[in-house]
């Protein structure tokens, strides 16, 4: 794993990288950081209309509203992060065509700059559960390793995309198709075990949903402590754990395949 073990070996390199995409994110913003709880919270306002008041689906779902935060933060982080990443080695294509240097740092900077949206996320998430929700007080803390883990597993999927489309350009437009679809079959406005009409009734469809979906156990061992108050199923920790192994893996495979091609193809 010595892809990610240039992290700490070239950490200068990176944390200059990073400070460059940050001031680009944020140039010429007044409100900087915080304009990144504009859009999970404008996306809550919308759901919580549409799916609470409009076709009240949500069924017995208390506190709706911060049901839909803890989804939503991850869901949003993960989804900036693979489409910043997929254009990252475009995007750098002239330092990378003029200075030697791990290029799998460009993609690991992008993803943490949506790293400080993701946190300022899930700080305004704990402090309001923990005055809302008196239920959570005892685990919350369980959801700072979590976050630490997805975190992991997003960089592992970051690092892939935009290595693979650096030789295959179509990567960028699969990534931006397939994340609308991947939204709805994952269970943010919903929960999976209380879905709603007929849909209840089919156990295997919701056996897909839950496992086939490699994003539904992270989501689900991070909202248990957010929202319900309770420890993560061990289920989804392990399921967690070992699609952060095959993410890791994927990323470094896929990294070192095109590794010597990226000057190349840029």
């Amino acid at each position: 794993m010595g892809v990610y073990a240039d992290l700490i070996r070239y950490r200068e390199l990176f944390a200059s990288l990073f400070r460059r995409d940050l001031r680009v994110r944020y140039k010429g913003s007044a409100l900087g950081v915080a304009w990144s709880l504009v859009n999970p919270l404008l996306l809550m306002g919308i759901y919580l209309l549409v799916f609470s008041v409009l076709w009240k689906a949500v069924g017995d779902i208390d506190h709706y509203p911060l049901y839909l935060l803890a989804g939503l933060a991850p869901w949003v982080f993960f989804s900036t992060s693979l489409q910043s990443a997929t254009r990252s080695m475009l995007d750098y294509s002239e330092l990378i065509r003029k200075v030697r240097f791990p290029r799998q740092l460009v993609a690991f900077s992008v993803v943490a700059t949506q790293l400080v949206a993701f946190a300022a996320m899930l700080a305004v998430i704990v402090v309001i559960d923990l005055i809302v929700l008196p239920r959570v007080r005892g685990v919350i803390w369980v959801s700072i390793p979590l976050a630490a883990v997805f975190v992991c597993f997003v960089a592992g999927l970051a690092l892939a995309v935009a290595s693979a489309n650096v030789v295959f350009r179509d990567v960028e437009h699969l990534v931006a198709a397939a994340l609308l679809p991947w939204f709805f079959l994952t269970p943010i406005l919903y929960s999976i075990d209380n879905l709603p009409g007929g849909i209840a009734e089919h156990h295997t469809l919701k056996e897909v949903l839950r496992w086939g979906n490699p994003l539904t156990p992270p989501i689900e061992a991070l909202r248990r402590p957010l929202y319900e108050g309770e420890l993560p199923r061990w289920t989804d920790v392990v399921y967690m754990l070992v699609a952060t192994t095959a993410a890791l893996a994927l990323g470094a495979t896929v990294f070192g395949r095109v590794d010597d091609r990226i000057a190349v193809e840029l």
